[in-house]
């Protein structure tokens, strides 16, 4: 490598976000080793692969051996099916293993993937200043580990971190909410809430991957840095959605269903998920996560310190339907939790 070139670990790189780093720091001459529990695909280009967890400190001392940077991506993240301490064991135990890792190691910076649901209940404005208010086990674990990186940085030496607070973060090779969304509509089973309003503040992966190597490269005054990202401006739902059917081809439909009435036909399974375990497309908790609560955040900061945006959200989107129609509608999501002990190759 040459003196303007470095070597990043990046922990959960062969997942979706993880991929388009990959390719955008191959692209810039720099060498990637991606310490993940999965295989990485040919999406995700590096010099290097170390099958392990980031709770188990051999792995993540042998995945971060020799590296300049690290790009903390990997988390235990899905809404359903993991527990309590499993959360916690991961997002901020595997922190505690890293930051011990790269004092071994000598590696004094690491940018880290937290989330927006730390703000929780907090009053809006949502900026960078709002205490955090976590409800969920998610949001709760995600601000133990800014805690853990926090507490690392105020010992000095050199150390430091940056934490982006991404919200819902989408595009091409993504299977989860604007995919669950594109197929819903591409297949005709996607109903609109009459008078629905509510904003649902989103990030596009080809956006947001540019933002962090832009705040990485141009450095920061403060050794422990939080910056959301979102895009602006914000769409409401029904904007997101009417913003699908055109991306599709689709015509909108005629009619549009009252909030209660969605959340009444959905009720049934609800009581199938109770009793199965299973994590089904349609819920009460789905439809008011969509239709009913909002989601509106603030990224001043980043553009403030100069971050411009290459994609608006309706270019976002499109760019993720095109992908739908040609690829994805024939690919199926494949979900992967993290175990509840350490993984073990």
């Amino acid at each position: 490598m040459s003196e303007q070139t470095k070597k990043y670990a990046i922990t959960g790189g062969s997942g979706f976000i993880g991929a388009y780093f990959c390719r955008l720091l191959q692209e810039r001459g720099d060498e990637v080793v991606i310490l993940d529990i999965v295989d990485p695909s040919l999406k995700s280009p590096h010099a290097r692969f170390v099958q392990g967890d980031i709770r188990d400190p051999e792995a993540v001392r042998d995945a971060f051996a020799g590296c300049d940077e690290i790009i903390h991506l990997a988390a235990a993240h899905h809404d359903f099916g993991i527990e309590e301490k499993t959360y916690f064991d991961v997002n901020e135990g595997g922190l505690e293993v890293m930051t011990s890792v790269m004092d071994e190691l000598n590696i004094t910076s690491i940018t880290f993937y937290s989330t927006v649901a730390v703000y929780g209940s907090a009053p809006v404005p949502l900026t960078e200043e709002s205490v955090p208010e976590p409800e969920s086990f998610y949001g709760k674990s995600k601000l133990a580990g800014e805690s853990v990186l926090q507490s690392w940085v105020e010992q000095g030496g050199g150390r430091h971190a940056l934490v982006i607070r991404p919200t819902v973060t989408y595009g091409p090779d993504n299977f989860a909410n604007m995919y669950s969304l594109l197929r819903q509509i591409d297949t005709g089973k996607f109903f609109f809430a009459k008078g629905s309003s509510n904003i649902k503040s989103l990030s596009f992966v080809e956006n947001i991957v540019p933002a962090t190597m832009f705040m990485l490269d141009n450095g920061s005054e403060e050794s422990f840095a939080i910056y959301n990202y979102i895009d602006k401006p914000d769409l409401t739902s029904v904007a997101i959605a009417e913003a699908c059917y055109e991306s599709l081809g689709k015509s909108l439909p005629k009619f549009r269903l009252p909030t209660w009435l969605l959340l009444l036909g959905a009720k049934p399974f609800d009581l199938i998920i109770a009793l199965t375990g299973k994590n089904l497309p349609v819920s009460t908790a789905r439809v008011k996560k969509l239709f009913v609560d909002q989601t509106k955040f603030e990224a001043q900061k980043i553009l403030d310190a100069g971050f411009v945006a290459e994609a608006s959200v309706r270019e976002g989107i499109d760019r993720t339907a095109n992908w739908y129609k040609n690829i994805g509608e024939h690919e199926s999501a494949q979900w992967h939790q993290p175990p509840k002990d350490i993984f073990k190759k």
